[in-house]
């Protein structure tokens, strides 16, 4: 597939690699709903925090996976009259608020935590154990759903993130059962749920931060107009590059608005194709508007 067709606008888009990412989602958010209440319902029985900890990663797994998943549906609606761009910030948006929901949950289980450590609580290893096992188990396979082939997707990229880090918390609530079961020292379950815990606070940094910059109009990744503007000026006919502004709608559509002096004697048409054919190859940018200043254009012409 050229270059040009993996970046095209909607139409592509909407025909080509979406479904494909939904249905990885689609697997991957069943897989862990179905295993986060067993995972909670198993906490509860054998009064393990870990568990209970690990069961809520895998709701924010969910939540993620989901928004992800209505995120796709909605991302297939066309633009309407109101929201020129369509629905698909809906998923930034969505994962900000799915970012800013793991820090209250860690909240919780930090406060759980500590009056764990001071009044110890039962805890029952074998069922604990036998149940952080199959919890790793559905991790890795919806891991390995999420990660085959393309990965450029913002919330294909932050679900697959959430997944290996319940791996991790999996990992935390099974030594916790077998420190249980080998020594019967039970404040090893408090103080791996707050391991867990900076698993999903990190996460959830990672997840705030960049759906946040995204809605905060930030340039895209990677995109830092001096050299965009050095460039551009180094293109034949051009004569200076003013006013770039660089946003992106979501990770995957970037924008670019900038005003361009052609040099005197040039047509500005060629001009403006050049600039926008240089943004695509160098910059992978296809939408750009670029307005053609008129400070070189003789009066008459610039009438017209």
């Amino acid at each position: 597939m050229s270059h040009h067709g993996a970046h095209d606008h909607h139409t592509h888009d909407g025909h080509n690699h979406i479904p494909k990412n939904e249905r990885k989602i689609a697997i991957a958010a069943a897989l862990t709903g179905g295993f986060m209440v067993a995972e909670l319902v198993g906490g509860l029985l054998s009064g393990s925090l870990a568990l209970i900890a690990d069961a809520g990663h895998m709701l924010t797994d969910f939540a993620s996976l989901m928004l992800a998943w209505f995120a796709f549906r909605l991302a297939r609606r066309p633009a309407d009259w109101k929201r020129t761009y369509g629905f698909d910030r809906f998923s930034v948006l969505a994962a900000f608020v799915n970012g800013l929901s793991l820090f209250l949950i860690a909240a919780w289980i930090t406060w759980e935590a500590i009056e764990r450590l001071t009044a110890p609580v039962e805890v029952l290893g074998g069922t604990m154990l036998i149940i952080a096992v199959l919890g790793l188990l559905v991790n890795i396979v919806a891991f390995l759903v999420l990660t085959r082939g393309e990965g450029d997707n913002l919330n294909v990229r932050a679900a697959a993130l959430h997944v290996a880090g319940d791996l991790l918390g999996s990992v935390a609530a099974i030594v916790a059962a077998l420190v249980i079961l080998a020594t019967g020292w039970t404040p090893i379950d408090p103080i791996l749920s707050v391991v867990v815990v900076l698993i999903i606070l990190r996460s959830a940094w990672k997840v705030v931060r960049e759906s946040g910059s995204i809605l905060l109009e930030a340039a895209p990744d990677g995109f830092d107009r001096r050299k965009v503007a050095t460039d551009l000026e180094a293109l034949p006919g051009v004569d200076s590059v003013a006013h770039i502004h660089a946003w992106s709608v979501t990770q995957e559509r970037p924008m670019v608005t900038m005003e361009v002096t052609p040099a005197p004697g040039t047509d500005p048409q060629e001009v403006k194709t050049r600039v926008k054919t240089r943004l695509r190859e160098a910059f992978s940018i296809e939408h750009a508007t670029v307005e053609i200043s008129n400070a070189t254009v003789p009066a008459e012409a610039s009438r017209g």
